[in-house]
């Protein structure tokens, strides 16, 4: 009788399930479950995603107002508040008969030129290292350790290693060029003038043929 009595007021009986393992709710579950499983990574790096739009667009939004805006050296602490330029700023700029087009223009064409010159040399050296390690031979996997130094070494490890060695007076560069092999009748500057894109271009080089070469040897 009282198995009777339990089974009359249970709801979970075999129709109860029936209906609970029909094929349209395992599929609504089934969706279900593959959308939380899609989206939660997506879910996990927005927070990164908008820190990152947030510290690249706001600057950038900024820089455009500010391209509009008459700045001197007196709106420079306040620049909210400097007097609507509009296009002049881009007028003077384009002018290449003017000083400052002129200056725009060299700094055009120098960048330019600094940007072939440097990722046509880091992938000519880098190809050159990788098809001489295809080759086994006592002694690569030393070298290509060596090859990869400068790509891991940090940035501003590398900066002040180089500003160091391109000092004028007490130098390395300086030093083997100048007093080794008499190379010029006085040590260069190498960090101020023309000189400055040869160093910065040497810099980039020795930095960035690494990258190209561990690519090619993937």
């Amino acid at each position: 009788m009282t198995i009777t009595v339990a089974s009359r007021h249970d709801k979970s009986g075999p129709g109860t399930k029936r209906r609970q393992d029909r094929p349209g709710a395992k599929r609504t579950t089934r969706r279900s479950g593959r959308l939380r499983h899609i989206s939660l990574p997506y879910l996990l790096l927005l927070p990164a995603l908008l820190l990152e739009l947030l510290v690249h667009l706001v600057p950038m939004l900024m820089g455009i107002v500010m391209s509009f805006k008459e700045l001197t050296q007196f709106y420079i602490s306040n620049w909210s508040e400097a007097p609507w330029a509009g296009l002049d700023n881009f007028r003077m700029a384009v002018d290449f008969n003017a000083p400052v087009g002129e200056s725009l223009l060299k700094s055009f064409l120098t960048t330019c030129l600094f940007t072939v010159c440097s990722v046509g040399l880091c992938w000519l050296i880098g190809t050159a290292a990788a098809i001489f390690l295809q080759e086994r031979f006592r002694g690569r996997g030393l070298l290509r350790t060596l090859f990869l130094v400068p790509y891991a070494l940090p940035v501003y490890a590398a900066v002040i290693t180089w500003v160091f060695m391109f000092q004028r007076d007490n130098g390395l560069v300086n030093h083997v060029l100048h007093d080794q092999l008499g190379i010029g009748d006085n040590p260069a500057f190498w960090l101020v003038g023309d000189n400055a894109f040869w160093a910065l271009l040497t810099v980039s080089v020795w930095k960035g043929w690494p990258f190209a070469f561990l690519t090619l040897m993937a």
